[in-house]
């Protein structure tokens, strides 16, 4: 069972560890296909990898970088109709036997076939638990892998359609450790069959704020369920540690020699956001109609194409998605 691995860096001095923990942690290792869109100063050294003919690679000078969905979507360029498709960021450390461990919940998940097709297309999502930097040249790092329970994506309550129809999201620890449904999606850590590739594919308009919301409402209405999974086997690193400088996208010294402004396309994505919201998007890039917002508001709370909080605790709380059945149909509840 091959599964496509879609990682976009910028400026990232994991990148390397990355690749070589997905692949030395895989339990079949010559499975993987990787897809990376470099956008670095320098290029990694890919010969020192022993599976560099497992991957596709494509270095990318900063300057030229127009953001994280511009990235993920030539990556999906690479795609050669792999059975699954996974989406990292380039900080990101595995569990052994994530490979297998993943697509037996896909399909545990695919396999329940009680509540009609809405188990069919599924997702498994979430922001993955954090690590420490311990040592960057000898690869030493320290997981969070305590908390095994289930991590919900939810809604921040301080940010609901603080840009227009954007909100942020955030990340909550369940009090059980089972699959629960879900309604947002993390950038950071999507996993679903290959065919997702070709049903969403990324949009490159997008910048950062825009990106998940975009991708989960696209993704839902085009017939996708969201699921989350307990004790996900994938690792990040969230913040900015001492050991592992780093510049982001819109770093100034790199932002000033570009003919448009980090800012200038944060603001063109986040009026796609409401041009998708409102119907005007057509095509791949605009909203599936296999479902409708209607049904997004009766599972998130929210109502998006009137920027209207329905119910504050669905949309901002675990207890809701925490106490559904996954096996249930929760448009049928």
């Amino acid at each position: 069972m091959s599964i496509f691995i879609s990682i976009a860096s910028y400026q990232d001095p994991l990148l390397a560890s990355t690749l070589v923990s997905a692949y030395e942690h895989a339990k079949n290792q010559a499975d993987l296909i990787f897809g990376v869109c470099d956008q670095s100063d320098e290029p990694i050294n890919l010969a020192m990898l022993p599976f560099v003919d497992q991957i596709h690679y494509e270095h990318v000078n900063p300057l030229l970088s127009k953001g994280p969905c511009w990235a993920r979507g030539r990556l999906q360029s690479f795609f050669n109709n792999e059975d699954y498709f996974l989406q990292i960021d380039s900080h990101t450390q595995f569990n052994e036997g994530w490979d297998v461990r993943l697509i037996n919940e896909l399909q545990k998940i695919e396999g329940n076939k009680s509540q009609g097709d809405y188990h069919a297309k599924s997702i498994i999502t979430s922001y993955p638990r954090s690590f420490k930097v311990v040592d960057l040249p000898s690869a030493t790092f320290e997981l969070n892998a305590i908390d095994k329970n289930t991590q919900i994506l939810a809604y921040r309550a301080d940010s609901l359609f603080s840009r227009s129809s954007f909100s942020r999201q955030v990340g909550i620890s369940c009090q059980h450790n089972e699959i629960t449904h879900g309604c947002l999606l993390a950038a950071g850590c999507i996993f679903s069959r290959g065919a997702f590739v070709k049903d969403i594919p990324y949009d490159p308009n997008y910048y950062f704020y825009g990106e998940e919301l975009s991708m989960a409402l696209r993704a839902f209405t085009n017939g996708y369920s969201l699921f989350h999974i307990p004790d996900l086997p994938l690792f990040h690193l969230y913040t900015e540690t001492s050991n592992v400088p780093r510049k982001l996208h819109w770093d100034p010294e790199d932002d000033k020699n570009r003919a448009i402004k980090w800012h200038e396309r944060e603001e063109l994505s986040l009026n796609r956001l409401d041009a998708l919201f409102a119907g005007q998007l057509d095509g791949n890039w605009g909203l599936g109609s296999r479902r409708s917002l209607e049904e997004y508001a009766y599972i998130s709370g929210m109502d998006l194409k009137n920027k209207i909080v329905l119910n504050l605790e669905k949309a901002t709380k675990a207890s809701l998605l925490e106490s559904l059945d996954w096996k249930v149909n929760p448009l049928s509840t």
